[in-house]
């Protein structure tokens, strides 16, 4: 049976599911497709299963020419209908985990795929999480439910934890050459999983079980989060001293050993930076250890939307104007540059603060042409030199490539910048604040 799994992977007759079909879902359903094997992607969107059936992608990583072309192949179906688990040899779960309000691990979406791939496993069957979690889940909670069928695992079927890396914008590194970690239950169970993997992807890394490989994810983002909140600590330090914050990064940057430069900014945004270091403290809080860079580097993190906005009050100061009132114009919502997510995006938080201060807030976007705050949904205004005249103050949020940033300092009365994106303006420097 284990040799059957093996072999209908190499040959490309293994049926493929993957449940999820969102920024790590998509992508991953469609390196599947073109390596030539039949993908069902499966998801409770109804409005996701006829985009994707229609040959349309709603990921902007993923132009609609690919989707259509493996759509009109039969490469690529998808369906909200559970029940084509059992013709699957295997399935990928790329469900979304979020935090609840008071920062515990949410993984309901997990748990309820699980129950899916439960009623329908059959023997021959390989498992993979591919949500981000706390080291054990796959263990402790997929792994007993599984076992309920009366299947074993290792034996009957086989279940590991491969971490999803993807990183929505980068022209660079994509799921295919995006190197994979895969950690299974047993031996064989991380073996199906490479040899799964190494069909589509370019480099495959085996640790040595499920909770190495849950820990690798954590590691990683609590690596970033951490320096992050190092280097928005440092800008708020050289505020204190009067220095450049971006001065003094790029003069350390020059150093070609120890030291690799991270940059400040107005929050933390996406799924994952703001929110899988949360899973590894929330889990060791459970072994009674208090996790302190973690919980430190959050605290300075989620704290730098209301010292944006602080600094946009002292700049309106020396203007003689007030947040109350005042016309603010936000460039940029999405979370990052140059893409159209704007999950945990921080300008959410900046708006939100500002109009409790009675701030008037308009925004652009090129990547997001309308947004819901208030309850209300509002929409991208045309970046104009008349709408940039209009601003009190312009408050770069996010770099987008789109900018151009010597227009924006020419018509606006102030510009706050909080990515240093002015960096090659020639004229009207007078009028930029850097974060």
């Amino acid at each position: 049976m284990y040799n059957a799994l093996l072999k209908k992977i190499k040959d490309r007759t293994a049926g493929v599911g993957i449940i999820g079909l969102g920024y790590v879902g998509l992508p991953l359903a469609v390196e599947y497709g073109e390596a030539g094997y039949k993908v069902t992607g499966i998801d409770i969107s109804e409005e996701k299963v006829k985009a994707i059936n229609a040959g349309k992608s709603y990921i902007g990583d993923i132009p609609d020419e690919r989707v259509n072309s493996l759509v009109k192949s039969k490469k690529l179906t998808a369906t909200t209908v559970a029940s084509v688990i059992r013709n699957l040899d295997t399935v990928s779960i790329c469900v979304p985990t979020p935090l609840s309000k008071t920062k515990d691990p949410d993984i309901s979406y997990i748990l309820a795929a699980v129950k899916w791939i439960a009623k329908y496993l059959h023997r021959g069957m390989l498992v993979i999480l591919e949500s981000t979690t706390y080291p054990g889940t796959t263990e402790d909670m997929i792994l007993p439910l599984l076992h309920e069928s009366g299947l074993k695992v290792g034996r009957d079927f086989y279940l590991a934890f491969s971490p999803e890396r993807v990183d929505p914008g980068n022209p660079v590194y994509m799921t295919k050459n995006t190197p994979r970690v895969v950690g299974g239950i047993t031996p064989r169970c991380t073996k199906a999983a490479r040899v799964f993997y190494e069909q589509a992807i370019d480099n495959v890394v085996a640790v040595s079980s499920t909770g190495a490989a849950e820990m690798v994810k954590l590691l990683e983002n609590t690596f970033r989060s951490v320096n992050i909140g190092l280097v928005n600590e440092v800008a708020l330090m050289c505020d204190r001293l009067d220095l450049n914050v971006w001065e003094i990064i790029d003069a350390a940057a020059s150093k070609p050993f120890g030291f690799m430069p991270f940059y400040p900014g107005p929050g933390l945004g996406g799924h994952c930076i703001p929110i899988d270091p949360h899973y590894l403290s929330w889990k060791l809080k459970s072994l009674n250890y208090y996790a302190r860079f973690i919980e430190l580097a959050g605290d300075i993190n989620s704290s730098m939307p209301e010292y944006v906005v602080s600094r946009i009050r002292r700049a309106l100061n020396t203007h003689r104007k007030s947040v109350k009132a005042s016309k603010i114009l936000i460039l940029g919502v999405a979370y990052k540059r140059d893409i159209k997510d704007v999950r945990e995006s921080p300008a959410l938080d900046i708006i939100r603060l500002l109009q409790e201060e009675g701030a008037a807030i308009y925004y652009n976007d090129p990547y997001v042409p309308e947004i819901k705050w208030n309850n209300a949904i509002h929409k991208s205004s045309r970046l104009t030199p008349a709408i940039l005249k209009k601003a009190d103050l312009v408050a770069i949020i996010t770099d987008h490539t789109q900018y151009d940033y010597q227009k924006v300092v020419d018509n606006a009365k102030i510009v706050f910048d909080t990515r240093n994106a002015t960096r090659n303006v020639i004229r009207g420097r007078k009028k930029i604040v850097l974060l």
